[in-house]
């Protein structure tokens, strides 16, 4: 049964759209703001995620970017916003469709569907195991295994997740707080200072020499530069 997730703060519009769908035979999780909803999306794991751009707490524009930034599943935008400006920006931060409102129940379900099956047929065309290559550095993200120049490097959970976080947003320069807030936003016991020691420990494992580090820049005043 595929599972979506809901984010709609309207209660009666989303317990409508929730019983269309469940009818249909998904299971449909529901949330009405926009931190409980990003929470739900990250830690939880749904087929396609149908959200509404005026949430309390957080805009759906925010919590579209964060989700694409980890994830690839079909999303939705749906919103009251008729200006095609707003559509052009919630397309352009990874929505796969923007649905204006007033739309029928059934326009939304025949939309799923839609997207459950062209990811599906996207998914078919690819190759299960997601392995990075860059600079004698080798990531498996299925069975998350790092080898440095041919040699199998054990990884912590976080230096792992933070290591590929690097590797797809290359020679760009990244601050300590959006990299706090996209690795450890959920552990309470973390700060800021986690990451300077994690980058120390990444340098450790993937630099020839980690006090000239060629890979894992430091951008004084800034934050970091993954160069490839």
């Amino acid at each position: 049964m595929k599972r979506i997730l809901l984010i709609e703060d309207e209660v009666s519009i989303a317990e409508l759209q929730r019983d269309y769908l469940e009818i249909e035979g998904f299971q449909v999780d529901m949330k009405h703001d926009g931190k409980s909803g990003i929470t739900a999306a990250l830690q939880g794991d749904f087929d396609l995620i149908i959200l509404d751009i005026m949430l309390p707490g957080m805009s759906g524009f925010e919590i579209c970017k964060q989700i694409r930034a980890e994830k690839d599943i079909p999303i939705l935008l749906v919103s009251a916003k008729k200006e095609e400006i707003d559509k052009i920006r919630g397309l352009g931060l990874g929505a796969d469709d923007y649905i204006t409102k007033p739309f029928s129940p059934s326009e939304l379900v025949a939309r799923v569907k839609a997207h459950l099956s062209r990811y599906e047929r996207l998914a078919g065309q690819q190759p299960r195991n997601q392995v990075l290559f860059v600079q004698g550095i080798s990531i498996d993200q299925s069975s998350r295994k790092v080898q440095v120049n041919g040699k199998d490097v054990p990884f912590t959970t976080k230096e792992f997740d933070l290591l590929v976080f690097f590797v797809m947003h290359p020679n760009q320069v990244l601050s300590k707080d959006q990299l706090y807030e996209r690795i450890w936003r959920m552990d309470s016991a973390a700060d800021v200072s986690t990451v300077t020691v994690h980058v120390r420990k990444l340098r450790e494992k993937i630099e020839q020499n980690p006090a000239k580090p060629e890979h894992l820049e430091t951008v004084w005043g800034a934050g970091y530069r993954f160069n490839v």
